[in-house]
């Protein structure tokens, strides 16, 4: 079932207060009115926000559609909301971006999943590289905390779609996959040594192309060890330079993902 749920705040014009923006299932959408009844949503609005009617709010669907509702009804249970607008909503990427990468220790690994959400990524996989910080186990265990806290940052900035944090694997898993099991149209991965190109160079000479399927990897905080550049070399995986500058893990992933966004837009 397609719950409702918060996603990001949004200001009214009329009064200048904020008000969350939800998640909704379409199938709660009948000849313009939405009725809200999902007990958390419901408690968020009524009691914690203490909304009432008259007022606005942002609500969009599974379908990336955004309807803008006032609120005409508020019992002990649910809430009654009509649409003045509805409209399908651009706060996404025109291709579909995902990142691999070796996951790092706790608040540095926070601030990626965050901030790759908030840069448009579709989808996280965790890969267990030669040199990452954390063992399987642990990072089993995180998976639900990083999926929590993609949804957590949907809220920020008004995404139309939720990320996924998919199970653990290794980058020879992710890499080879038969056309017919959802391969990418091109996978890039990011190192500080041995690349073949600049990002620049690769992205001007390479352009994006709409709905593309595009996979960048990067690796933990000690980086690619030399069986995985020999593993990029023999399967003629890119691998794409940042520049001169030693960055830190974290701050290569917003880095490379901010650049190939800033490129195509």
């Amino acid at each position: 079932m397609y719950y409702t749920k918060v996603l990001n705040i949004h200001r009214t014009e009329e009064k200048g207060s904020i008000l969350p923006h939800f998640f909704i299932s379409s199938n709660i959408v009948a000849e313009g009115i939405i009725t809200i009844s999902e007990k958390n949503d419901y408690t968020h609005i009524a009691k914690s926000l203490r909304a009432k009617v008259g007022e606005n709010l942002l609500l969009i669907d599974e379908n990336q559609i955004q309807y803008e509702v006032k609120i005409e009804k508020i019992t002990s249970s649910k809430i009654e909301t009509r649409v003045t607008s509805s409209y399908k909503s651009n706060r996404g990427l025109n291709f579909e971006l995902y990142l691999a990468q070796g996951p790092l220790r706790s608040d540095s690994q926070t601030l990626v999943v965050e901030k790759a959400t908030e840069l448009g990524v579709k989808g996280l996989y965790p890969v267990l590289t030669d040199n990452c910080a954390l063992n399987k186990e642990a990072i089993n265990k995180k998976i639900p905390k990083w999926q929590k806290t993609m949804f957590e940052a949907s809220k920020q900035c008004e995404r139309a779609t939720i990320p996924t944090c998919f199970e653990l694997t290794t980058i020879k898993k992710l890499t080879v996959s038969k056309p017919n099991e959802g391969a990418f149209d091109r996978i890039l991965a990011f190192t500080e040594r041995k690349a073949d190109y600049t990002l620049k160079q690769y992205m001007r000479a390479n352009p994006i192309k709409p709905n593309e399927k595009i996979l960048v990897i990067i690796g933990p905080e000690g980086g690619f060890s030399a069986k995985e550049f020999e593993y990029f070399e023999k399967n003629n995986i890119t691998t794409l330079s940042l520049g001169e500058l030693i960055l830190k893990a974290e701050t290569a992933v917003i880095t490379a993902i901010g650049n190939i966004v800033y490129e195509y837009e």
